[in-house]
Protein backbone atom coordinates (compact mmCIF):
# COMPACT_ATOMS: atom_id res chain seq x y z
CA UNK A 1 0.00 0.00 0.00
CA UNK A 2 0.87 3.52 -0.85
CA UNK A 3 -0.35 6.48 0.99
CA UNK A 4 0.71 10.45 -0.36
CA UNK A 5 -1.18 13.05 2.47
CA UNK A 6 -2.28 15.95 0.38
CA UNK A 7 -2.89 18.49 3.09
CA UNK A 8 -5.53 18.41 5.41
CA UNK A 9 -7.73 15.16 5.20
CA UNK A 10 -7.05 14.87 1.75
CA UNK A 11 -5.31 11.03 2.21
CA UNK A 12 -4.42 9.18 -1.45
CA UNK A 13 -4.41 5.37 -1.30
CA UNK A 14 -2.70 3.19 -3.86
CA UNK A 15 -3.03 -0.59 -3.13
CA UNK A 16 -2.22 -3.20 -6.08
CA UNK A 17 -5.47 -2.67 -7.51
CA UNK A 18 -6.99 -0.16 -6.94
CA UNK A 19 -6.18 3.96 -6.40
CA UNK A 20 -8.42 5.92 -4.36
CA UNK A 21 -8.91 9.29 -2.89
CA UNK A 22 -10.60 10.29 0.66
CA UNK A 23 -11.82 13.83 1.64
CA UNK A 24 -10.86 15.96 -0.81
CA UNK A 25 -11.85 18.66 0.75
CA UNK A 26 -11.34 22.73 0.37
CA UNK A 27 -8.52 23.22 3.13
CA UNK A 28 -5.74 21.81 0.21
CA UNK A 29 -5.50 21.79 -2.94
CA UNK A 30 -2.33 18.99 -3.82
CA UNK A 31 -5.73 16.65 -4.85
CA UNK A 32 -6.96 18.91 -7.56
CA UNK A 33 -6.30 16.98 -10.88
CA UNK A 34 -6.10 13.88 -9.82
CA UNK A 35 -7.00 11.73 -12.24
CA UNK A 36 -7.06 7.47 -12.84
CA UNK A 37 -8.77 7.18 -9.73
CA UNK A 38 -11.45 3.69 -9.24
CA UNK A 39 -12.85 5.56 -6.48
CA UNK A 40 -13.00 9.23 -4.31
CA UNK A 41 -14.20 8.22 -0.62
CA UNK A 42 -16.28 11.14 1.27
CA UNK A 43 -16.90 11.11 5.21
CA UNK A 44 -19.07 13.90 5.83
CA UNK A 45 -20.02 16.60 4.42
CA UNK A 46 -18.32 19.42 5.90
CA UNK A 47 -16.49 21.83 3.21
CA UNK A 48 -12.88 20.52 4.43
CA UNK A 49 -13.44 17.17 3.56
CA UNK A 50 -15.94 17.96 0.51
CA UNK A 51 -15.15 20.88 -1.74
CA UNK A 52 -18.09 21.76 -2.87
CA UNK A 53 -16.03 24.00 -5.66
CA UNK A 54 -13.64 21.97 -6.83
CA UNK A 55 -14.89 18.63 -5.79
CA UNK A 56 -17.43 18.38 -9.05
CA UNK A 57 -14.65 19.06 -11.51
CA UNK A 58 -12.69 15.94 -10.27
CA UNK A 59 -15.66 13.34 -10.27
CA UNK A 60 -15.70 14.79 -14.04
CA UNK A 61 -12.22 14.26 -14.77
CA UNK A 62 -12.16 10.46 -13.43
CA UNK A 63 -15.73 8.98 -15.30
CA UNK A 64 -14.66 5.56 -14.25
CA UNK A 65 -14.08 6.41 -10.46
CA UNK A 66 -17.06 5.34 -7.90
CA UNK A 67 -17.71 8.09 -5.94
CA UNK A 68 -18.84 6.65 -2.40
CA UNK A 69 -19.79 8.91 0.51
CA UNK A 70 -21.24 9.28 3.49
CA UNK A 71 -25.02 9.94 2.44
CA UNK A 72 -25.83 13.73 2.94
CA UNK A 73 -23.23 14.27 1.00
CA UNK A 74 -25.28 14.04 -1.82
CA UNK A 75 -27.40 17.04 -1.63
CA UNK A 76 -24.90 18.84 -0.45
CA UNK A 77 -22.37 18.94 -3.30
CA UNK A 78 -22.86 18.19 -6.70
CA UNK A 79 -21.48 14.95 -7.69
CA UNK A 80 -22.66 14.97 -11.02
CA UNK A 81 -25.73 12.38 -9.88
CA UNK A 82 -22.71 9.62 -9.57
CA UNK A 83 -22.83 10.03 -5.27
CA UNK A 84 -23.56 6.53 -3.86
CA UNK A 85 -24.90 6.62 -0.20
CA UNK A 86 -22.21 4.50 2.59
CA UNK A 87 -23.89 4.26 5.34
CA UNK A 88 -22.43 3.03 8.87
CA UNK A 89 -21.90 -0.42 9.10
CA UNK A 90 -21.72 -1.15 5.40
CA UNK A 91 -18.81 -2.16 3.35
CA UNK A 92 -18.54 -1.65 -0.43
CA UNK A 93 -15.62 -4.18 -2.69
CA UNK A 94 -13.45 -2.25 -4.99
CA UNK A 95 -12.00 -4.88 -7.07
CA UNK A 96 -9.84 -6.69 -4.18
CA UNK A 97 -10.03 -3.66 -1.53
CA UNK A 98 -13.00 -3.66 0.82
CA UNK A 99 -13.95 -0.17 2.14
CA UNK A 100 -16.02 -0.63 5.53
CA UNK A 101 -17.82 2.36 7.21
CA UNK A 102 -17.80 2.57 10.67
CA UNK A 103 -19.49 5.34 13.27
CA UNK A 104 -22.18 7.25 12.04
CA UNK A 105 -22.08 10.25 13.35
CA UNK A 106 -20.22 13.26 13.50
CA UNK A 107 -18.40 14.44 17.01
CA UNK A 108 -19.86 17.39 18.80
CA UNK A 109 -18.98 20.47 18.24
CA UNK A 110 -21.69 22.58 20.50
CA UNK A 111 -24.35 21.02 22.25
CA UNK A 112 -25.93 23.66 19.89
CA UNK A 113 -24.89 22.72 17.03
CA UNK A 114 -26.86 19.87 15.24
CA UNK A 115 -25.39 16.82 14.82
CA UNK A 116 -24.56 15.38 10.95
CA UNK A 117 -23.10 11.93 9.70
CA UNK A 118 -19.62 10.79 9.58
CA UNK A 119 -18.77 7.38 8.48
CA UNK A 120 -14.80 6.42 9.55
CA UNK A 121 -13.35 4.01 6.59
CA UNK A 122 -11.73 1.02 6.93
CA UNK A 123 -9.66 -0.21 3.88
CA UNK A 124 -8.43 -3.49 3.58
CA UNK A 125 -6.92 -5.40 0.84
CA UNK A 126 -5.62 -8.55 1.26
CA UNK A 127 -1.57 -9.41 1.52
CA UNK A 128 -2.07 -5.16 2.69
CA UNK A 129 -1.90 -3.32 5.98
CA UNK A 130 -5.16 -2.18 6.84
CA UNK A 131 -5.98 1.89 7.55
CA UNK A 132 -8.53 3.28 8.94
CA UNK A 133 -9.43 7.06 8.49
CA UNK A 134 -12.08 8.30 10.63
CA UNK A 135 -13.69 11.74 9.41
CA UNK A 136 -14.42 13.80 12.24
CA UNK A 137 -15.13 10.91 15.15
CA UNK A 138 -12.97 9.98 17.28
CA UNK A 139 -15.45 7.64 18.92
CA UNK A 140 -15.05 4.51 17.05
CA UNK A 141 -11.77 2.17 17.44
CA UNK A 142 -12.11 -0.71 14.50
CA UNK A 143 -10.18 -3.77 15.80
CA UNK A 144 -6.73 -4.91 13.35
CA UNK A 145 -5.91 -1.46 11.90
CA UNK A 146 -2.15 -1.27 11.01
CA UNK A 147 -1.67 2.12 9.91
CA UNK A 148 -4.47 4.97 11.59
CA UNK A 149 -4.91 8.50 10.13
CA UNK A 150 -5.11 10.93 13.43
CA UNK A 151 -7.34 14.25 13.39
CA UNK A 152 -5.63 16.43 15.15
CA UNK A 153 -7.48 19.72 15.37
CA UNK A 154 -10.75 21.07 15.21
CA UNK A 155 -13.43 22.99 16.57
CA UNK A 156 -14.54 19.53 17.92
CA UNK A 157 -11.52 17.40 19.03
CA UNK A 158 -9.54 17.77 22.50
CA UNK A 159 -5.73 16.12 22.67
CA UNK A 160 -7.02 14.63 25.84
CA UNK A 161 -9.23 12.85 23.07
CA UNK A 162 -6.82 11.84 20.45
CA UNK A 163 -4.41 10.48 22.55
CA UNK A 164 -7.27 8.00 24.45
CA UNK A 165 -8.52 7.49 20.83
CA UNK A 166 -4.91 6.64 19.35
CA UNK A 167 -4.78 4.13 22.34
CA UNK A 168 -7.67 2.37 21.81
CA UNK A 169 -7.35 2.29 18.24
CA UNK A 170 -3.58 0.43 19.15
CA UNK A 171 -2.62 0.95 15.13
CA UNK A 172 1.69 0.13 15.47
CA UNK A 173 1.44 3.49 12.56
CA UNK A 174 -0.02 6.54 12.32
CA UNK A 175 0.45 9.78 10.51
CA UNK A 176 -1.55 12.91 11.52
CA UNK A 177 -4.53 14.51 9.57
CA UNK A 178 -7.40 17.36 10.08
CA UNK A 179 -3.73 19.78 10.53
CA UNK A 180 -5.05 22.59 8.29
CA UNK A 181 -5.74 25.22 11.04
CA UNK A 182 -2.17 24.16 13.06
CA UNK A 183 0.54 26.41 12.65
CA UNK A 184 4.19 24.25 12.70
CA UNK A 185 4.69 25.06 16.41
CA UNK A 186 1.42 23.39 17.12
CA UNK A 187 1.86 20.60 14.74
CA UNK A 188 5.50 19.66 16.70
CA UNK A 189 3.84 19.90 20.27
CA UNK A 190 0.62 17.48 18.93
CA UNK A 191 3.22 15.16 17.41
CA UNK A 192 5.00 14.94 20.49
CA UNK A 193 2.20 14.38 23.20
CA UNK A 194 0.77 12.38 21.03
CA UNK A 195 3.31 9.97 20.09
CA UNK A 196 4.66 10.08 23.92
CA UNK A 197 1.11 9.09 25.62
CA UNK A 198 0.08 6.94 22.83
CA UNK A 199 1.43 3.00 21.54
CA UNK A 200 1.75 4.44 17.82
CA UNK A 201 4.44 5.72 16.12
CA UNK A 202 3.40 9.33 14.64
CA UNK A 203 4.88 9.58 11.03
CA UNK A 204 5.52 12.81 9.18
CA UNK A 205 4.74 12.80 5.69
CA UNK A 206 3.76 16.30 5.03
CA UNK A 207 5.75 16.61 1.96
CA UNK A 208 3.06 15.02 -0.30
CA UNK A 209 5.33 12.86 -1.76
CA UNK A 210 4.08 9.12 -1.62
CA UNK A 211 5.24 6.34 0.96
CA UNK A 212 5.07 2.78 1.44
CA UNK A 213 3.79 1.16 4.46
Amino acid sequence: MQITQLGHSAVLVETAQQRVLIDPGAFSDAWHGLTDLDAILVTHLHPDHADPEHLPALVAANPQARVLVEPGVIDAVDLKGRGEGLNADSSVSLGGLKVSAVGGTHAVIHRDIPLIGNVGLVLESEGEPTLFHPGDSLATAPAGIDLVAVPVMGPWAAMKETVDFVRDVEAPRGFMIHDGLVNERGWALLHKQISNLGPTVIEDHRDQQPWTV
